[in-house]
């Protein structure tokens, strides 16, 4: 057994965790059984995708109690592959413009902040840290394909939650693809083993260059039941 197996709580020190985590969960939802209608508008029935912004700035405080709701989202084996660069300066918007298709390149160069969201593929090395119940790492070791697949996987759900924790916390939000990934890549990552997935604008829209909300499948069209 690994180290970090045989550091994972154990017997009644294990038995008070697991109550304490129950207890936790019986007063969360006692406290709040639902999020109220306009809540669910805010983070996502009325929420848009924006382009525009203002001059508003996004402070390190509150890209720090977003990282802070983000983090706690699920993941495979708590692995939380997600790497986050904002991207506030002069210097950082210039290098990540270069990856930008044209018609792009506005949207970011005007947002205060844009969210490169990435993976690691050695997020697996971390494991004993994140999951120490048992030595998950020999699942990932020489398999390749199946570590950048739960990375980008993962990732990705991340990168989701920091869209809804972004406009749960009164921030506007604009992800974007239409970039290279291997620019990002050889700006930011070169010589790591992170690897870039999609970007989110982050900051105060200017809602004047909204259009119209674009139309959404109905449940029947593509739900089903098993």
């Amino acid at each position: 057994m690994s180290n970090a197996a045989s550091s994972a709580p154990v017997g009644e020190e294990l038995a008070a965790l697991r109550a304490a985590a129950a207890t936790a969960t019986r007063s969360l939802r006692q406290r709040i059984e639902r999020l109220d209608d306009d809540s669910i508008d805010l983070i996502l029935r009325g929420a848009r995708s924006h382009y525009a912004w203002t001059d508003k700035p996004v402070d390190e405080a509150l890209l720090r109690s977003l990282y802070d709701i983000v983090i706690n989202g699920p993941t495979s084996m708590n692995s939380l592959p997600a790497r986050f660069v904002f991207v506030r300066s002069e210097e950082g918007k210039a290098r990540l413009g270069k990856a930008l298709k044209p018609a792009n390149l506005p949207k970011m160069m005007k947002a205060p902040v844009t969210a490169i969201i990435a993976h690691d593929l050695d997020f697996w090395q971390k494991l004993p840290f994140l999951f120490p119940h048992e030595d998950r790492r020999p699942h990932f070791e020489g398999k390749p394909e199946f570590t950048a697949d739960t990375a980008f996987r993962n990732a990705a759900l991340q990168g989701a939650y920091l869209i809804i924790a972004a406009r749960a916390l009164g921030l506007d939000t604009g992800p974007m693809s239409g970039f290279s990934n291997a620019i990002v890549d050889e700006e930011f990552f070169a010589g790591t083993s992170l690897r870039s997935n999609f970007l989110c604008n982050l900051g105060y829209a200017d809602e004047t260059a909204l259009f119209q909300k674009l139309p959404r499948f109905a449940f029947d069209d593509i739900c089903s039941f098993a």
